[in-house]
């Protein structure tokens, strides 16, 4: 019953938040210059044509009307039509959303990769040479915009050393696409056994994903080690010392586990980040995800595909932070107890 009441508590949170999201993303969209209508019918046409067609869509209606039209839509699943590829916007979600998933999924990993050890050495070797260089590295990561590491990486390892692939999308020129199960290639590719495009999915996610991952490393590495060191001075740590258990196990057993508690907390903040930060991402490396189809549109005021994008962002922030919050209240009773 205490867990039952705290997700109860949690969900009655959930529900406001979204509603405030839906006003937030319909309002920044209502004031952002352009005319819809311009942009579908085109700048060549008649003011005639362009009335009509802002009475069609609904344009000339209170701000109010448009709102209720706007979520009963998203209600049933109706996210409008791309002005920019004649489409719904739904299906231009369905099709994009795998690709940005796949490199979301795989910059997390090479940021928990990279950051875990690294907040690991860092603590363990506090005020050494080994703790200096990983702040620098965090540092780096974070300081460092996204956009000018990725066109950095593509002129040293793309166009210097030749070892990466040209930023022309999830595979190779002339590679088919494995059979179609999750979307993510990597993945589909090793369930169908297509070695082939399994090595150019690897290839060209490599770069993209080390450039994503590089930008949200830090937060891992610093929250780990905070935890770390606060944990190595705990008395069962001390206890462990000295009743001569092995370091390493010490470390990577006792201290580590009960480190990475916490590093869960920013694990849905990072996520979400990475949902959304990685728009700029796709427009460097021409990565057909959601991201780069938002860019897109809103170069070309195409304000259906920016309002989805911005919902979805929001949406999934709140939705992985509830999750977060249930996950936390499964392992610690003294949050679902409070």
């Amino acid at each position: 019953m205490g867990f039952f009441g705290y997700f109860l508590r949690r969900l009655s949170l959930v529900i406001p938040t979204l509603l405030g999201v839906t006003i937030i993303t319909f309002t920044l969209t209502y004031v952002l210059p352009g005319n819809p209508a311009v942009v579908k019918a085109g700048p060549l046409v008649s003011p005639e044509v362009v009335k009509e067609l802002e009475k069609e869509m609904g344009l000339d209606q209170p701000a109010w009307v448009q709102y209720w039209r706007y979520i009963s839509g998203v209600l049933r699943g109706d996210l409008g039509q791309s002005s920019s590829t004649g489409r719904p916007v739904l299906e231009d979600f369905r099709q994009r959303l795998p690709a940005t998933l796949e490199l979301t999924l795989a910059s997390l990993l090479i940021a928990l990769l990279i950051g875990i050890p690294l907040g690991v050495q860092s603590a363990v070797h506090r005020d050494t040479a080994i703790d200096h260089i990983g702040r620098i590295v965090g540092v780096a990561g974070v300081a460092m915009p996204t956009f000018w590491t990725g066109l950095l990486g593509l002129y040293a390892f793309f166009y210097l050393l030749g070892v990466a692939p040209p930023p022309l999308g999830r595979l190779g020129s002339g590679i088919a696409p494995p059979t179609a199960i999750t979307g993510l290639y990597v993945v589909d590719s090793l369930l169908t056994g297509n070695w082939k495009a399994l090595g150019s999915a690897l290839h060209q996610l490599m770069l993209p994903a080390i450039t994503l991952g590089l930008s949200v490393m830090a937060p891992i590495a610093r929250m780990v080690r905070s935890t770390m060191l606060e944990i190595l001075e705990s008395d069962y740590i001390k206890s462990a010392w000295a009743a001569g258990i092995p370091r390493r196990r010490v470390i990577y057993g006792d201290a580590l586990m009960n480190a990475l508690i916490p590093v869960i907390t920013i694990l849905g903040i990072v996520f979400g980040f990475l949902m959304a930060g990685n728009a700029v991402v796709e427009s460097v490396f021409a990565w057909p995800g959601i991201g780069n189809y938002a860019i897109t549109s809103l170069m070309t005021k195409d304000s259906g595909p920016i309002q989805s994008f911005v919902l979805f962002v929001a949406v999934l922030y709140v939705v992985v932070n509830f999750a977060i919050d249930m996950i936390y209240g499964l392992i610690d009773p003294r949050i679902r107890l409070d």
